[in-house]
């Protein structure tokens, strides 16, 4: 599945409300009319990364993907002297900034007029958007109709020893020679593959922190990668069992030799919601479980939503 395909994200989301505030990239593939389906990438990704997927979903779903903010095209614009660090680490406000995407798009939530709203989505998240998309649904009041967490930041204790050296020493990699920062993120990238990433791949991966001559690509990545090393879940692990006792289809897929979140991270994190939640194990995968498995990923996907669009128009 070639990751060069091309999905022009053509829409700009604004949402000033946050700290720093942000624009958001965003694209739409496929029919209107069709049942929804959002994309998600996590650090350092880019929606890139599911382009792919998304224009195979296209045939069937209407399916949106986006850079979440200070990834890819989506930019920060500049923080004040007050923006709440810690809670940018958290991913609230990243969880709000996005909540406010979904209202744009006309998605439902708890507090909308539904007669205002389409039918609710299908939601897919990888890395760290799992936490996003939980928050949104459990402090937000956003409504899926099915979550698929892949390989998902979401329950602690977490964090590679590489963030917390580069949270202790921001100035130092800021300061790097943007050959050598080319040679360490591509390095910190690497490790993320179970098998070798192909050039195109991994180019594709590093460019938004690489670019130019690296110096703001090379600034944004310190930053979320000392973002990373403060990231906490404390304040809504202990709801994720709403979620299971909802009835919400969730399905967690996993890269059987992910080395950034090892595979006992999903068991426990299936045992956090209950329910009806499943695991789903790949072998021969790592964290970019998207690169390492393709056909497989794309295949328990489509399968899992097939089971659910099923139940519900049986229903």
């Amino acid at each position: 599945m070639a990751t060069h395909l091309s999905a022009s994200l053509d829409q700009t989301f604004e949402y000033p409300s946050s700290d720093p505030q942000c624009l958001i990239k965003w694209t739409h593939i496929g029919s209107p009319d069709a049942q929804p389906v959002i994309l998600i990438h996590g650090t350092p990704w880019s929606s890139r990364l599911w382009v792919p997927y998304a224009l195979g979903l296209s045939s069937k779903y209407s399916v949106y993907i986006f850079d979440n903010p200070g990834y890819g095209q989506s930019k920060h614009l500049t923080a004040t002297a007050t923006a709440d660090f810690a809670k940018n680490g958290s991913l609230s406000q990243q969880a709000e900034a996005t909540a406010a995407l979904l209202t744009h798009w006309g998605f439902t939530s708890k507090t909308a007029d539904s007669a205002q709203s389409v039918r609710a989505p299908h939601v897919i998240a990888h890395d760290n958007a799992g936490l996003v998309f939980l928050r949104m649904v459990l402090q937000h009041g956003c409504i899926y109709k099915s979550l698929t967490l892949i390989d998902v930041v979401a329950v602690g204790p977490w964090g590679l020893p590489f963030f917390k050296l580069v949270a202790e020493n921001p100035d130092v990699f800021k300061a790097i020679p943007p050959q050598m920062f080319d040679g360490i993120t591509r390095g910190y990238i690497r490790n993320a593959a179970h098998k070798p990433l192909r050039k195109e791949d991994e180019d594709m991966l590093a460019e938004p922190w690489v670019s130019g001559d690296g110096r703001p690509g090379q600034d944004g990545l310190v930053r979320i990668l000392q973002q990373a090393s403060v990231r906490k879940s404390d304040d809504v692990e202990g709801q994720y069992r709403e979620l299971g006792e909802s009835g919400l289809p969730i399905r967690i897929i996993w890269g059987k030799d992910d080395k950034w979140l090892p595979c006992e991270t999903a068991e426990k994190l299936k045992e956090l919601i209950g329910g009806k939640c499943e695991v789903v194990l790949i072998e021969e995968a790592g964290h970019l479980i998207q690169l390492d498995q393709p056909e497989r990923l794309m295949a328990e996907i489509v399968l899992f939503l097939g089971e659910v669009d099923r139940v519900t128009r049986d229903d």
